[in-house]
Order: structure tokens, then sequence, then C-alpha cells
């Protein structure tokens, strides 16, 4: 089974963000305070870490949309009357 680079980039976002908070656990802090680093550290970390994962879905929604373009192109074709006798 292969994960859609997607959701491969959004289990590795959610899963710095757990691992940065399971860290800060056990410092004497607010759990609010503990979880806005969290969030800020985990951003931060996504940069670093999960650059392959986030080119890899950018390839993947670029593809998805030339090929959408293309799609559109055809059907605007199409309904212009200036296809090549398809029918």
């Amino acid at each position: 089974m292969r994960l859609s680079p997607a959701v491969k980039y959004t289990l590795g976002r959610v899963g710095l963000f757990v691992v940065v908070s399971l860290l800060l656990w056990p410092v004497p802090i607010d759990l609010l305070v503990k979880l806005m680093i969290a969030i800020i550290a985990s951003f931060g970390l996504q940069f670093v870490l999960l650059g392959k994962w986030r080119n890899e879905m950018i390839g993947q929604v670029d593809q998805a949309v030339t090929r959408r373009k293309a799609d559109k192109a055809k059907l605007r074709s199409a309904l212009a009357g200036e296809d090549d006798g398809e029918v």
C-alpha cells in the first residue's frame, strides 16, 4: 500500500507536533504555552525534516493542476466545435 504524498506529508506534520509536545510534557509550564511552543517548533522543523515529502506533494498537486487545465482546454475546444472530427 502506497500513501499519497499529501497524506504522508500531513501525517509527518502531525507526528512532528506530537513528538515536540511529548518532549515538552515534563517541562513545568502551562499546557497552552507548551502547545503553542510545539506548534511553532513543529512548523520550523517541517522545513528541515519534511522537505522531500513536501516536494513530492507539490509535484502531485502540480500534475493534477496541469491535467485539469488540459482537460478544460479539450472540453472548451470540443464545445466550440474546434475538435478534430472526434465525436
